[in-house]
């Protein structure tokens, strides 16, 4: 690419192209202005009155509704007050605004002569004194607190629909004064029919050699700009493979082979940090997948020692078969993603087990629809948020309580519900559960905790999903999992616990 461009050279500049335009239609028009100077002095004098009426009317027409709109909108709202307004270089004050102009429409009624006109002008000089009221309105209004919905109330249904008429006002006077343009026109036809004439003759010369001069000079220049703007925009939304061509021998040849180089190093840079993103996703979900509690596999270890030594052989091997498929489900092959199924087969070996220890004070109910079953769902994603809604809402209370685990799918997105009825959370530990789970690098006290799921789900499926905590003291918790629903590609893992 290198190569090419240092072989190009420019043969026709732009400057040189724009010049040649310029050249067949300047020219030939300097030489017919100065014909035509003389001719349409006296034209000019005859609509110049009219056209200053119109200017000035128009200047209020553009501007004065925009202006006073957002004076009034920022004093309504309180960004600034009435004695304010003057040193803020932003806005214009209200009462300013309306001086300037029944000043300006005044004059105005001096020197048009046409009854219509005259007419709205009129109206437009009343229009301006009912504003004014308005204005002392809203003012007094601001005196006293409370009258916020009342003043802004007043803005849309009084001040924005008077200014609307305002300007409308405005656009019919210039209508009428417009009218007025025509009948001088007639008055001058037999004036500017010579001069019509010989124009005719010169125009239609300019106009064939500048048609054919620009249909040569533009697309050369047109043609290349196009299609860097195509090709921009395909960059834009995401193509890098994108190229563009020119044969030109000038600035935009040259423009388009740059643009060919960027795109060039742009699909290599993309193509690298992606793949660096996409290793970094699968490293640290990796890693947030290791962090699993010890203390639950000795503490059930113990478990089914203590039921060996009471010659509770069944319980025991019961434990074992849980355990088993727990740990099972927890390798799952060095998969990320298991099938809903195999979690529901997860989190109900984990219960088994924790029922087993804590049989006084947890039961529990998992209703999950087995239409969610061929659903994938990132691994690991329920027990930890069962574990923690044992460990510190049941195991808290001292009192027998329920955890229950639903399932549901809604517009392609799965939601699930960990419910227990336990001590539940105040407002106060609430918003900090909240908090806490959503920074960075947070940690719990169970398993690898609810920061930790929250955060694998926002990793894999984007900030859209993840985790949404309600909870009421002495009432229990409600713990909503949220991520889309995608069909598990290839075949979970095997799985024998019922």
């Amino acid at each position: 690419m290198n190569n090419i461009n240092s072989k190009k050279q420019i043969k026709y500049p732009l400057r040189f192209k724009l010049f040649m335009v310029a050249a067949v239609i300047i020219v030939p028009m300097i030489i017919l202005a100065v014909y035509q100077m003389a001719a349409l002095h006296n034209y000019s004098t005859a609509y110049d009155a009219i056209v200053r009426r119109i200017t000035s009317a128009n200047n209020y027409n553009l501007n004065f509704k925009e202006e006073m709109d957002e004076s009034m909108y920022k004093i309504v709202v309180e960004s600034v007050t009435f004695d304010e307004i003057d040193e803020n270089s932003d806005l214009i004050n209200p009462y300013t605004l309306i001086e300037d102009a029944e000043e300006n429409f005044t004059k105005l009624q001096e020197i048009t002569s046409n009854r219509d006109s005259l007419d709205w002008i009129k109206r437009i000089l009343l229009n301006l004194d009912t504003l004014k009221d308005r204005i002392n309105e809203i003012r007094e209004n601001l005196k006293e607190t409370g009258n916020y919905e009342k003043n802004i109330e007043m803005l849309e249904s009084d001040i924005y629909i008077l200014t609307e008429l305002f300007q409308e006002e405005i656009q019919y006077y210039i209508y009428y004064e417009t009218q007025n343009l025509e009948a001088i026109r007639q008055s001058l036809d037999e004036q500017v029919a010579k001069v019509i004439l010989t124009m005719i003759v010169a125009l239609t010369s300019i106009i064939i050699a500048s048609v054919l001069v620009n249909i040569l000079v533009t697309d050369s220049i047109t043609k290349p700009i196009r299609m860097l703007c195509s090709k921009t925009a395909m960059v834009a939304k995401g193509d890098f493979t994108t190229r563009t061509t020119c044969d030109n021998h000038d600035e935009l040849a040259i423009l388009s082979d740059r643009f060919n180089d960027m795109t060039i190093k742009l699909e290599q840079q993309v193509k690298s940090i992606k793949l660096e993103q996409e290793n970094l996703r699968y490293m640290e979900s990796k890693l947030l997948q290791t962090q699993i509690n010890p203390h639950f596999l000795y503490n059930t270890l113990d478990t089914i020692i203590w039921l060996i030594e009471v010659e509770k052989s069944k319980e025991a091997i019961d434990i074992v078969v849980a355990l088993s498929e727990f740990f099972r489900i927890v390798v799952s092959k060095g998969k990320d993603f298991i099938t809903i199924r195999e979690e529901e087969i997860h989190i109900k070996s984990y219960l088994q087990i924790q029922q087993s220890r804590y049989k006084d004070i947890l039961t529990y109910e998992i209703n999950i629809p087995e239409e969610l079953y061929a659903y994938q769902i990132l691994k690991l994603t329920l027990q930890p948020i069962i574990e923690n809604s044992l460990y510190h809402g049941i195991k808290k209370q001292r009192a027998k309580g329920k955890i229950t685990v639903t399932g549901d799918i809604k517009d392609d997105v799965i939601y699930f519900h960990v419910i227990d009825n336990g001590v539940g959370m105040d407002e106060e530990e609430l918003n900090a559960l909240r908090k806490e789970i959503e920074l960075p690098g947070s940690k719990q006290s169970t398993g690898f905790g609810l920061a930790n799921v929250n955060k694998r789900i926002k990793l894999i499926y984007g900030n859209d999903y993840g985790l949404s905590i309600q909870s009421k003291k002495g009432e229990g918790t409600d713990i909503m999992i949220k991520f889309p629903a995608r069909l598990m590609e290839n075949k979970g893992i095997e799985v024998g616990y019922e």
